[in-house]
Protein backbone atom coordinates (compact mmCIF):
# COMPACT_ATOMS: atom_id res chain seq x y z
CA UNK A 1 0.00 0.00 0.00
CA UNK A 2 1.81 3.24 -0.84
CA UNK A 3 -0.31 5.88 1.28
CA UNK A 4 -0.23 9.26 0.80
CA UNK A 5 -2.23 11.81 2.44
CA UNK A 6 -5.70 13.03 0.93
CA UNK A 7 -5.57 17.00 0.09
CA UNK A 8 -8.96 17.34 1.74
CA UNK A 9 -7.74 16.04 5.04
CA UNK A 10 -4.08 17.95 4.58
CA UNK A 11 -6.01 20.95 4.25
CA UNK A 12 -8.88 20.32 6.83
CA UNK A 13 -10.34 22.96 9.25
CA UNK A 14 -9.21 20.80 12.26
CA UNK A 15 -5.74 21.22 10.76
CA UNK A 16 -5.92 24.58 9.86
CA UNK A 17 -7.45 25.79 13.24
CA UNK A 18 -11.29 26.08 13.90
CA UNK A 19 -10.38 29.27 16.26
CA UNK A 20 -9.47 30.52 13.06
CA UNK A 21 -12.26 30.32 10.82
CA UNK A 22 -15.21 32.89 11.05
CA UNK A 23 -17.93 31.26 8.62
CA UNK A 24 -17.01 27.81 8.61
CA UNK A 25 -18.87 26.45 5.46
CA UNK A 26 -16.13 23.74 4.36
CA UNK A 27 -18.15 20.98 6.79
CA UNK A 28 -20.12 18.01 5.05
CA UNK A 29 -22.34 17.55 7.41
CA UNK A 30 -24.97 18.86 9.53
CA UNK A 31 -23.60 20.30 12.83
CA UNK A 32 -21.98 18.63 15.88
CA UNK A 33 -24.28 17.07 18.39
CA UNK A 34 -23.85 16.25 21.76
CA UNK A 35 -25.04 13.30 23.60
CA UNK A 36 -28.01 15.29 25.21
CA UNK A 37 -29.23 16.37 21.88
CA UNK A 38 -30.35 12.68 21.42
CA UNK A 39 -31.27 12.35 25.20
CA UNK A 40 -28.61 9.78 25.84
CA UNK A 41 -27.15 9.42 28.88
CA UNK A 42 -24.18 6.30 28.89
CA UNK A 43 -24.43 4.26 31.26
CA UNK A 44 -22.16 2.18 33.43
CA UNK A 45 -20.99 -0.46 30.97
CA UNK A 46 -19.53 -3.45 30.83
CA UNK A 47 -16.31 -3.03 28.32
CA UNK A 48 -15.70 -6.34 26.59
CA UNK A 49 -14.87 -7.41 23.34
CA UNK A 50 -17.85 -6.78 21.52
CA UNK A 51 -19.71 -8.73 18.61
CA UNK A 52 -17.35 -8.69 15.78
CA UNK A 53 -20.18 -7.85 13.41
CA UNK A 54 -21.28 -5.29 15.49
CA UNK A 55 -23.96 -4.67 18.15
CA UNK A 56 -26.74 -6.91 17.01
CA UNK A 57 -29.76 -4.74 17.89
CA UNK A 58 -27.34 -1.63 15.71
CA UNK A 59 -27.40 -3.73 12.77
CA UNK A 60 -31.18 -5.02 13.04
CA UNK A 61 -32.15 -1.15 12.70
CA UNK A 62 -29.52 -0.51 9.87
CA UNK A 63 -31.45 -3.55 7.81
CA UNK A 64 -34.84 -2.11 9.19
CA UNK A 65 -34.68 0.17 6.13
CA UNK A 66 -35.20 -1.83 3.71
CA UNK A 67 -37.41 -4.71 3.06
CA UNK A 68 -35.37 -8.25 1.97
CA UNK A 69 -32.71 -7.31 4.64
CA UNK A 70 -31.65 -9.07 7.81
CA UNK A 71 -28.81 -7.70 10.48
CA UNK A 72 -26.71 -10.59 9.31
CA UNK A 73 -26.17 -8.14 6.05
CA UNK A 74 -24.90 -5.85 7.99
CA UNK A 75 -20.88 -4.97 9.25
CA UNK A 76 -20.72 -2.46 11.61
CA UNK A 77 -17.62 -0.27 10.70
CA UNK A 78 -15.28 2.46 12.03
CA UNK A 79 -17.32 4.96 9.85
CA UNK A 80 -17.72 4.86 6.30
CA UNK A 81 -13.69 5.70 5.94
CA UNK A 82 -13.77 2.21 7.92
CA UNK A 83 -16.26 1.02 5.27
CA UNK A 84 -14.42 1.69 1.81
CA UNK A 85 -11.24 0.56 3.15
CA UNK A 86 -11.94 -2.84 4.02
CA UNK A 87 -14.54 -2.98 0.41
CA UNK A 88 -11.47 -1.43 -1.58
CA UNK A 89 -8.46 -3.64 0.71
CA UNK A 90 -10.77 -6.70 -0.25
CA UNK A 91 -11.94 -6.82 -3.24
CA UNK A 92 -9.25 -4.63 -5.18
CA UNK A 93 -5.52 -5.81 -5.79
CA UNK A 94 -2.97 -4.24 -8.46
CA UNK A 95 -4.14 -6.65 -11.05
CA UNK A 96 -7.93 -5.87 -10.66
CA UNK A 97 -9.61 -2.74 -12.61
CA UNK A 98 -12.18 0.28 -10.45
CA UNK A 99 -14.79 2.30 -12.11
CA UNK A 100 -14.88 5.71 -10.19
CA UNK A 101 -17.87 8.38 -10.88
CA UNK A 102 -15.85 11.66 -9.96
CA UNK A 103 -15.93 14.07 -8.41
CA UNK A 104 -15.85 11.91 -5.11
CA UNK A 105 -15.27 11.57 -1.82
CA UNK A 106 -11.54 11.06 -1.55
CA UNK A 107 -11.23 7.47 0.30
CA UNK A 108 -13.31 6.29 -2.34
CA UNK A 109 -10.48 7.42 -4.74
CA UNK A 110 -7.30 7.08 -2.76
CA UNK A 111 -7.17 3.86 -1.11
CA UNK A 112 -7.22 2.33 -4.21
CA UNK A 113 -4.54 4.55 -5.84
CA UNK A 114 -2.63 3.20 -2.68
CA UNK A 115 -3.37 -0.06 -3.73
CA UNK A 116 -2.40 0.29 -7.21
CA UNK A 117 -4.76 -0.75 -9.26
CA UNK A 118 -6.40 0.95 -12.48
CA UNK A 119 -8.55 3.00 -12.22
CA UNK A 120 -11.27 4.48 -14.80
CA UNK A 121 -12.83 7.69 -13.87
CA UNK A 122 -16.24 8.80 -15.35
CA UNK A 123 -16.41 12.91 -14.64
CA UNK A 124 -19.59 14.47 -13.85
CA UNK A 125 -20.24 17.73 -15.85
CA UNK A 126 -21.79 20.82 -14.46
CA UNK A 127 -23.33 21.74 -17.80
CA UNK A 128 -25.19 18.77 -17.85
CA UNK A 129 -26.19 18.99 -14.74
CA UNK A 130 -24.24 16.76 -12.64
CA UNK A 131 -25.93 13.77 -14.75
CA UNK A 132 -24.63 10.33 -14.65
CA UNK A 133 -23.62 8.65 -17.43
CA UNK A 134 -24.47 5.70 -17.82
CA UNK A 135 -23.16 4.65 -21.55
CA UNK A 136 -19.73 5.95 -20.08
CA UNK A 137 -19.98 3.82 -17.14
CA UNK A 138 -20.77 0.75 -19.34
CA UNK A 139 -17.97 1.66 -21.47
CA UNK A 140 -15.50 2.25 -18.54
CA UNK A 141 -16.14 -1.42 -17.54
CA UNK A 142 -13.29 -4.03 -18.48
CA UNK A 143 -13.43 -8.01 -17.61
CA UNK A 144 -11.17 -7.27 -14.32
CA UNK A 145 -13.28 -4.46 -13.02
CA UNK A 146 -13.98 -5.16 -9.94
CA UNK A 147 -16.72 -3.04 -8.93
CA UNK A 148 -18.41 0.41 -9.67
CA UNK A 149 -18.36 3.37 -7.13
CA UNK A 150 -21.09 5.95 -7.15
CA UNK A 151 -22.40 8.01 -4.13
CA UNK A 152 -26.06 9.14 -3.81
CA UNK A 153 -27.13 11.26 -2.62
CA UNK A 154 -23.81 12.86 -4.57
CA UNK A 155 -20.92 14.14 -2.43
CA UNK A 156 -20.16 17.18 -3.27
CA UNK A 157 -22.80 18.14 -5.54
CA UNK A 158 -25.89 16.56 -3.98
CA UNK A 159 -27.09 15.26 -7.06
CA UNK A 160 -29.57 12.31 -6.72
CA UNK A 161 -29.93 9.22 -8.93
CA UNK A 162 -33.03 8.43 -9.94
CA UNK A 163 -34.50 5.08 -9.27
CA UNK A 164 -34.52 4.06 -13.45
CA UNK A 165 -30.59 5.73 -13.07
CA UNK A 166 -29.88 2.91 -9.99
CA UNK A 167 -31.96 0.09 -11.24
CA UNK A 168 -29.82 0.83 -14.63
CA UNK A 169 -26.49 0.76 -12.85
CA UNK A 170 -27.29 -2.62 -10.97
CA UNK A 171 -28.28 -4.16 -14.55
CA UNK A 172 -25.12 -3.59 -15.75
CA UNK A 173 -23.19 -4.80 -12.98
CA UNK A 174 -24.94 -7.72 -12.85
CA UNK A 175 -24.30 -8.10 -16.48
CA UNK A 176 -20.84 -7.81 -16.38
CA UNK A 177 -20.54 -9.70 -13.58
CA UNK A 178 -18.76 -7.59 -11.20
CA UNK A 179 -20.16 -5.00 -8.17
CA UNK A 180 -21.71 -1.73 -7.64
CA UNK A 181 -20.42 0.36 -4.81
CA UNK A 182 -23.50 2.88 -3.43
CA UNK A 183 -21.97 5.65 -1.04
CA UNK A 184 -24.94 6.22 0.60
CA UNK A 185 -24.43 8.64 3.31
CA UNK A 186 -26.46 10.93 2.64
CA UNK A 187 -29.93 8.95 2.08
CA UNK A 188 -31.25 9.96 5.75
CA UNK A 189 -31.26 13.42 4.13
CA UNK A 190 -32.69 13.29 0.67
CA UNK A 191 -34.69 16.15 0.04
CA UNK A 192 -37.42 14.70 -1.45
CA UNK A 193 -38.33 10.72 -1.15
CA UNK A 194 -35.58 8.35 -0.77
CA UNK A 195 -34.33 5.52 -2.68
CA UNK A 196 -34.18 1.79 -1.16
CA UNK A 197 -31.08 1.07 0.10
CA UNK A 198 -29.24 -0.32 -2.94
CA UNK A 199 -28.50 -3.31 -1.27
CA UNK A 200 -31.58 -5.10 -0.90
CA UNK A 201 -31.87 -4.52 -4.92
CA UNK A 202 -29.53 -7.47 -5.72
CA UNK A 203 -26.64 -9.65 -4.05
CA UNK A 204 -24.03 -7.56 -6.35
CA UNK A 205 -24.31 -4.32 -4.78
CA UNK A 206 -22.62 -3.02 -1.62
CA UNK A 207 -24.16 -0.12 0.64
CA UNK A 208 -22.11 1.79 3.06
CA UNK A 209 -23.25 4.56 5.56
CA UNK A 210 -22.85 5.87 8.68
CA UNK A 211 -23.77 8.33 11.52
CA UNK A 212 -21.25 11.58 10.86
CA UNK A 213 -22.83 13.50 8.13
CA UNK A 214 -26.77 12.85 8.72
CA UNK A 215 -26.68 12.66 13.00
CA UNK A 216 -23.98 15.10 13.47
CA UNK A 217 -22.31 12.51 15.39
CA UNK A 218 -18.76 11.73 13.65
CA UNK A 219 -16.99 11.42 17.00
CA UNK A 220 -18.91 7.90 17.02
CA UNK A 221 -16.92 6.06 14.97
CA UNK A 222 -19.67 4.29 13.28
CA UNK A 223 -20.37 2.96 9.90
CA UNK A 224 -22.02 0.11 8.31
CA UNK A 225 -21.87 -2.18 5.30
CA UNK A 226 -24.84 -3.73 4.07
CA UNK A 227 -24.87 -6.64 1.43
CA UNK A 228 -27.22 -9.72 0.99
CA UNK A 229 -23.63 -11.62 -0.48
CA UNK A 230 -23.25 -14.24 2.56
CA UNK A 231 -19.86 -15.12 1.48
CA UNK A 232 -18.64 -11.55 0.58
CA UNK A 233 -20.10 -10.35 4.20
CA UNK A 234 -17.37 -13.10 5.89
CA UNK A 235 -14.30 -11.82 3.62
CA UNK A 236 -15.14 -8.47 4.98
CA UNK A 237 -15.76 -9.78 8.55
CA UNK A 238 -12.21 -11.25 7.95
CA UNK A 239 -10.95 -8.09 7.12
CA UNK A 240 -12.28 -6.35 9.91
CA UNK A 241 -11.19 -8.96 12.64
CA UNK A 242 -7.66 -8.71 10.67
CA UNK A 243 -7.61 -4.79 11.35
CA UNK A 244 -9.30 -4.36 14.90
CA UNK A 245 -11.25 -7.46 15.62
CA UNK A 246 -14.57 -5.25 16.86
CA UNK A 247 -15.86 -2.34 17.38
CA UNK A 248 -16.34 0.15 20.48
CA UNK A 249 -19.03 -1.24 22.58
CA UNK A 250 -19.62 1.76 23.45
CA UNK A 251 -20.01 3.72 20.51
CA UNK A 252 -22.16 1.32 18.95
CA UNK A 253 -24.27 1.55 21.60
CA UNK A 254 -24.63 5.35 20.97
CA UNK A 255 -25.07 4.37 17.59
CA UNK A 256 -28.21 2.42 18.09
CA UNK A 257 -29.75 4.76 20.56
CA UNK A 258 -29.17 7.19 17.92
CA UNK A 259 -31.39 4.91 14.99
CA UNK A 260 -33.55 4.20 17.58
CA UNK A 261 -34.54 8.15 17.77
CA UNK A 262 -34.05 8.66 13.94
CA UNK A 263 -37.36 9.53 12.99
CA UNK A 264 -37.54 12.29 15.53
CA UNK A 265 -34.07 13.79 14.95
CA UNK A 266 -34.52 13.65 10.63
CA UNK A 267 -37.91 15.26 11.06
CA UNK A 268 -36.72 18.43 13.07
CA UNK A 269 -34.04 18.82 10.72
CA UNK A 270 -36.09 19.06 7.66
CA UNK A 271 -37.47 22.29 8.06
CA UNK A 272 -33.88 24.00 8.55
CA UNK A 273 -32.81 21.84 6.06
CA UNK A 274 -35.57 23.74 3.76
CA UNK A 275 -34.81 27.57 4.65
CA UNK A 276 -31.11 27.10 4.10
CA UNK A 277 -31.51 26.15 0.93
CA UNK A 278 -33.80 29.25 0.80
CA UNK A 279 -30.96 31.10 1.33
CA UNK A 280 -28.77 29.57 -0.88
CA UNK A 281 -31.37 30.47 -3.84
CA UNK A 282 -31.71 33.18 -2.73
CA UNK A 283 -27.73 34.00 -2.64
CA UNK A 284 -27.23 32.37 -6.32
CA UNK A 285 -30.07 34.12 -7.62
CA UNK A 286 -28.70 37.18 -6.13
CA UNK A 287 -24.85 37.02 -7.62
CA UNK A 288 -24.64 36.76 -11.85
CA UNK A 289 -20.87 35.43 -10.72
CA UNK A 290 -22.47 32.51 -9.09
CA UNK A 291 -24.03 29.17 -10.68
CA UNK A 292 -25.06 25.81 -9.12
CA UNK A 293 -26.75 22.88 -9.39
CA UNK A 294 -29.72 22.39 -6.97
CA UNK A 295 -28.62 19.75 -4.50
CA UNK A 296 -31.53 16.73 -3.89
CA UNK A 297 -30.00 15.54 -0.81
CA UNK A 298 -27.35 15.57 1.51
CA UNK A 299 -26.36 19.16 2.87
CA UNK A 300 -23.57 20.37 0.55
CA UNK A 301 -23.69 21.93 -3.00
CA UNK A 302 -20.69 22.28 -5.28
CA UNK A 303 -21.55 25.71 -7.27
CA UNK A 304 -19.09 27.45 -9.14
CA UNK A 305 -18.30 31.17 -10.09
CA UNK A 306 -17.38 32.68 -13.23
CA UNK A 307 -13.40 34.48 -13.67
CA UNK A 308 -11.09 36.27 -16.13
CA UNK A 309 -8.09 35.29 -17.58
CA UNK A 310 -5.28 35.90 -14.65
CA UNK A 311 -7.59 35.14 -11.98
CA UNK A 312 -5.32 33.92 -9.10
CA UNK A 313 -7.01 31.07 -7.20
CA UNK A 314 -4.17 30.51 -4.34
CA UNK A 315 -4.79 34.38 -3.48
CA UNK A 316 -8.35 33.98 -3.71
CA UNK A 317 -8.69 31.14 -1.07
CA UNK A 318 -5.90 32.37 1.16
CA UNK A 319 -7.85 35.66 1.09
CA UNK A 320 -11.40 33.84 1.48
CA UNK A 321 -9.72 32.03 4.81
CA UNK A 322 -6.98 34.39 6.03
CA UNK A 323 -8.87 37.79 5.27
CA UNK A 324 -12.66 37.50 5.01
CA UNK A 325 -12.64 34.31 7.28
CA UNK A 326 -14.30 31.78 5.33
CA UNK A 327 -13.92 28.10 4.66
CA UNK A 328 -14.93 26.16 1.87
CA UNK A 329 -13.61 22.98 0.36
CA UNK A 330 -12.11 24.27 -2.81
CA UNK A 331 -12.48 22.57 -6.01
CA UNK A 332 -9.55 20.53 -6.08
CA UNK A 333 -10.54 18.57 -2.74
CA UNK A 334 -12.09 16.92 -5.47
CA UNK A 335 -10.20 17.20 -8.40
CA UNK A 336 -12.28 19.55 -10.35
CA UNK A 337 -11.71 22.76 -11.37
CA UNK A 338 -11.02 25.29 -9.10
CA UNK A 339 -13.85 27.73 -9.55
CA UNK A 340 -15.22 25.15 -8.08
CA UNK A 341 -16.16 24.66 -4.15
CA UNK A 342 -18.53 22.44 -2.07
CA UNK A 343 -20.35 24.22 0.49
CA UNK A 344 -21.69 22.80 3.54
CA UNK A 345 -24.96 24.46 4.71
CA UNK A 346 -26.34 22.74 7.50
CA UNK A 347 -22.61 23.05 9.55
CA UNK A 348 -23.27 26.51 9.95
CA UNK A 349 -25.44 28.04 11.84
CA UNK A 350 -27.94 30.54 9.79
CA UNK A 351 -26.04 33.71 10.42
CA UNK A 352 -22.81 32.10 9.84
CA UNK A 353 -24.07 30.48 6.23
CA UNK A 354 -25.55 34.03 5.00
CA UNK A 355 -21.75 35.57 6.46
CA UNK A 356 -19.88 33.42 4.73
CA UNK A 357 -22.20 33.68 1.20
CA UNK A 358 -21.51 37.13 1.38
CA UNK A 359 -17.75 36.60 1.91
CA UNK A 360 -17.51 34.75 -0.98
CA UNK A 361 -19.30 36.87 -3.31
CA UNK A 362 -16.90 40.11 -2.09
CA UNK A 363 -14.10 37.69 -2.41
CA UNK A 364 -15.03 36.64 -5.67
CA UNK A 365 -15.18 40.00 -6.86
CA UNK A 366 -11.92 41.43 -5.37
CA UNK A 367 -9.80 39.40 -7.31
CA UNK A 368 -11.78 39.47 -10.46
CA UNK A 369 -11.13 43.13 -10.42
CA UNK A 370 -7.39 42.45 -9.83
CA UNK A 371 -7.56 39.79 -12.37
CA UNK A 372 -8.99 42.23 -15.09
Amino acid sequence: MNYERMLIEKESPEEYGYDRIRFNLSESSVRDRRLSDFGIAVPDMLLPYGEHRGDPALRALVAAESAGLGADDVLVTAGAAGALFIIATTLLSRDDHLVVVRPNYATNIETPRAIGCAITLVDLDFDKGFALDLEAVAAAIRPNTRYVSVTCPHNPTGTMLTRAQLDALVALVEKAGCRLLVDETYRDLTHGEKLPLAASLSPAVISVASLSKAYGAPGVRVGWIVSRDGALMERFLAAKEQIGICGSVVDEWVGARILEGRAAFLAAQAPVLAERLAILRDWVAGDELIDWVEPKGGVVCFPRFRYGTGFDFNAFYRDLLEGYGTYVGPGHWFEMPRNHMRIGFLYPLEDELRGGLAAISAAVRKHSRRAA
